[in-house]
């Protein structure tokens, strides 16, 4: 009975201390423990066993009990101290709880005590400011009644003294008066259903119509349309009025205006008719002298009658100018047949010179356009005639050291630009026409000169000198389009361009690929025995100095004319107008220097390559087979770097200033002739190893004497372009490599394919037959290895890139490698 009793109070105990996973973890968190007793799946079996893990631990079972009840002592009286504290804090709670709704609901009396006496404050304040709006408001509509009561006043005392003033012609009064009379008027624009207002307002537009009419006449009056003016000059009277006709409506300034000037200029029209012969280009200088005086005699008798910001000088220049550019547009058209080129570019300059002295003198701010002024252009920085300063002066210098003068800012454009001048641009083709003949007599000077003069007969300090005409050629075209920009932007530029396209070609063809110099055909008859016997210093080169000084100039010159034209392209796009900038384009003019440029170093490639042939024919006609012993380079070898060396140092000192085409003419010339030296190696056969060894010897004194290509003869040494290196280093190396395949022995047949494979990893058929015939194999050895060969291929091992050393897997006979570290130490010797 007694243990189901503790069970049930086991499980009634489990019962109540079953907490939720919220509660467990706030314990935890505030009482932290590493107690297993404290852990919420805490399992008795677990502990036991972790207390007593084997029998013999049993022993100890009285003090582990021990322990634990001394456990449960402590926990009881814990429990003990901690009831007996609490058994106060619920009443005490309850208490303060009680106090706490007392003190709220005093707060709350006392708020609403509080709101009371605010509803009654905001009421007595209302009653009191009642009255005080009430008067706020009747003041406001009183100070607008009064307000508007004066300016009634003032309109209906206005408009009387107006029309009073307006029958006087008091003009003085009326231009203040009138002017007040149409702002206080302003203000009753939303009484105007007012029917007294209404006739306020129509007697001030009746009063406005009349003085614009009676202004009108006493202008009329004073300045007759017959051109014949009073006497006594202006009067004051009609400088009151045209402060009047400031007020007015502004038809009624425009048209004092246009009469007044339509008056002023009555006798231009007259002086300049079309059959006077005053009225033609040559005398254009009297149209802006007279125009000159009459602004003159303007500003003397009628500056003060006008208002200022009338602008009244301007617009009589302005009219001038419209005037002026009808009529000699219509007088041209007329005479169209008569225009020549000097007349028109002397009417042109006067004309443009007249324009230049309206924009110092005004503002431009009549023309419809406004001013226009544009932002200065950036200056580029100065390599050729067309970015020097363009200061509008015919003089040009032609020395490099005039092209590289700072430059002046440009100054902003004309606005009075084209006012005039703009009728002379229907009829710049003659000016178009002129340029093109003028042009086609300097390329033909230019050819004359060439065949006077003859080729340079060396380069300069600096390297291939640029012919003169080309830089004369330049000037000029940079003096035509300045000269052209300044009589117009449109068309006759786009003509102009073509007109330098032209002529761009045919300085190409004519002066410079005209004049290269040919080559020829004829071999000499030359024999092997006079190519082995080559002295240094013969004539074996195709061309002399002076003409590989020609092709230098002439390519230094293309390369001139290349950049210049590009810069030209760019200076003619910003003179042109920008919707026209599409259509100038000198792609195909700077293709055509590229071509010369291109045709120039092949020359020069073609010419020292055929220098080299003879010596390269020697070489494959030699009895390489009966060659006994390893000596010095070959006479062959002497003679291609005697050639070089007599060519290149010539060419690279006249190509200086264009270092970038002297390393085009070394890459060519190597690329040429690496392939044809190795045709060559292919042609000797058959070869002895001896033979073979000297043939090495000479391979590797022309790979260094190719290294050494760029700077060979010259006394500052400069380390060889990268791409120019690895082309000599790849291409050497190849005919090093079929040099020692030759070498190598072909027995056993497999270590030789696979070792030529390895070393020339050239799968072609052809290449391995030649090395057989180099070998001088027979037709059925040859048979066999080819089989080989094809057998072979499919799975050859792959060469490095790199100039690899002969290596085979067997083993060589002793005689053989002495003779190859024989000819090591030679090679060395040599280098040495």
């Amino acid at each position: 009975m007694m243990e189901d009793e503790e069970l049930e109070f086991v499980e009634d105990l489990e019962a109540i201390l079953h907490l939720t996973p919220e509660v467990q973890l706030a314990i935890e968190q505030v009482f932290p423990s590493q107690d297993p007793l404290d852990r919420a799946d805490f399992n008795a079996v677990e502990y036991i066993n972790t207390l007593f893990p084997t029998e013999q631990s049993l022993a100890n079972i009285d003090e582990v009990v021990n322990n634990i009840r001394l456990k449960i002592r402590r926990l009881d009286d814990n429990i003990r101290t901690v009831v007996r504290g609490q058994t106060n804090v619920g009443q005490d709670g309850r208490q303060a709880l009680e106090e706490a709704q007392k003190a709220i609901q005093q707060l709350f009396g006392k708020i609403k005590d509080i709101k009371d006496k605010a509803e009654k404050s905001e009421q007595m304040v209302k009653e009191i400011t009642r009255d005080i709006k009430q008067l706020d408001h009747a003041k406001r509509h009183l100070t607008t009644s009064i307000t508007t009561l004066n300016h009634l006043h003032m309109l209906a005392g206005g408009v009387d003294s107006l029309e009073a003033m307006t029958r006087k012609r008091q003009y003085g009064e009326v231009a203040n008066l009138l002017q007040g009379v149409v702002n206080v008027l302003e203000h009753f624009q939303k009484y105007m259903g007012i029917p007294q207002i209404r006739q306020l307002s129509e007697r001030v537009k009746a009063a406005q119509s009349e003085l614009g009419t009676q202004i009108l006449a006493d202008f009329e009056e004073t300045f007759p349309a017959q051109g014949s003016k009073k006497s006594g000059g202006p009067s004051i009277v009609l400088r009151d009025a045209c402060l009047v006709a400031n007020v007015l409506d502004p038809r009624i300034k425009q048209e004092i205006i246009k009469k007044f000037i339509r008056q002023h200029l009555s006798e231009y029209l007259v002086l300049f008719q079309e059959n006077q012969d005053v009225a033609w280009l040559d005398k254009i200088d009297r149209r802006y002298a007279w125009i000159k005086r009459q602004l003159v005699d303007y500003e003397e008798k009628y500056g003060r009658m006008f208002p200022e910001e009338w602008c009244m000088t301007e617009r009589i220049a302005v009219e001038f100018c419209h005037i002026t550019r009808t009529e000699l547009a219509k007088l041209m058209r007329t005479r169209a047949r008569e225009i020549e080129v000097k007349l028109l570019l002397f009417a042109i300059q006067r004309t443009t010179n007249f324009e230049g002295l309206l924009a110092k003198r005004f503002s431009g701010c009549t023309l419809n356009n406004g001013p226009g002024q544009k932002k200065p252009e950036t200056p580029l920085e100065p390599t050729n005639p067309f970015l020097e300063d363009e200061s509008g002066e015919d003089n040009v210098s032609e020395k490099d050291e005039d092209l590289d003068r700072p430059k002046k800012p440009k100054a902003p454009d004309n606005p009075f630009h084209g006012i005039v001048s703009k009728c002379f641009e229907p009829h710049l083709y003659v000016y178009i026409e002129s340029q093109d003949k003028n042009l086609g007599e300097l390329i033909d000077r230019f050819v004359a000169d060439f065949r006077a003069q003859g080729p340079p007969k060396s380069g300069t300090d600096e390297g291939g000198a640029v012919l003169p005409s080309c830089a004369d050629l330049f000037v000029y075209y940079k003096k035509c389009m300045v000269q052209c920009s300044q009589l117009s932007t449109g068309e006759p530029m786009i003509a102009l361009t073509t007109i330098f396209q032209k002529y761009l070609r045919e300085y190409a063809w004519k002066i410079l690929s005209g004049n290269l110099p040919k080559t020829s055909t004829n071999s000499g008859g030359l024999t092997i025995s006079s190519l082995l016997k080559e002295k240094e210093g013969s004539e074996v080169a195709k061309f002399t100095m002076e003409e590989l000084c020609l092709i230098c100039s002439i390519l230094s010159t293309a390369e001139y004319c290349l950049a210049t034209t590009q810069q030209l392209e760019e200076k003619l796009k910003e003179k042109v107008d920008k919707s026209l900038m599409e259509r100038i384009n000198l792609t195909g003019e700077m293709d055509t220097f590229s071509t010369v440029i291109s045709n120039s170093i092949q020359l020069l490639v073609q010419d020292l390559d055929a220098a080299c042939d003879p010596a390269l024919t020697a070489m494959s006609k030699m009895p390489w087979q009966s060659v006994e012993h390893v000596g010095d380079q070959s006479p062959y070898v002497t003679s291609v770097i005697m050639h070089i060396k007599q060519n290149v140092p010539i060419i690279r000192d006249n190509l200086a200033s264009t270092r970038k085409y002297f390393t085009q003419f070394c890459i060519k010339f190597t690329n040429s002739f690496i392939p044809k030296f190795i045709n060559h190696l292919f042609r000797c056969k058959p070869i002895s190893m001896v033979g073979a060894e000297q043939l090495l010897l000479d391979t590797h004194s022309l790979k260094t004497v190719l290294l050494d290509l760029p700077s060979i003869g010259s006394q500052v040494v400069r380390k060889a372009p990268a791409s120019y290196t690895k082309i000599v280093v790849k291409g050497m190396t190849r005919a090093e490599m079929i040099l020692k395949v030759v070498m190598a022995p072909h027995e056993p047949s497999v270590v030789f394919v696979d070792n030529y494979i390895k070393l020339l990893a050239d799968s072609n058929p052809e290449t391995f037959q030649k090395i057989l015939d180099m070998k001088g194999l027979k037709r059925s050895e040859q048979s066999t290895m080819l089989e080989l060969f094809r057998q072979r291929l499919p799975n050859p091992p792959s060469g490095p890139d790199g100039g690899p050393s002969l290596s085979f897997s067997a083993p060589t006979p002793e005689q053989e490698s002495s003779r190859i570290r024989k000819l090591e130490k030679l090679i060395k010797k040599r280098i040495q």
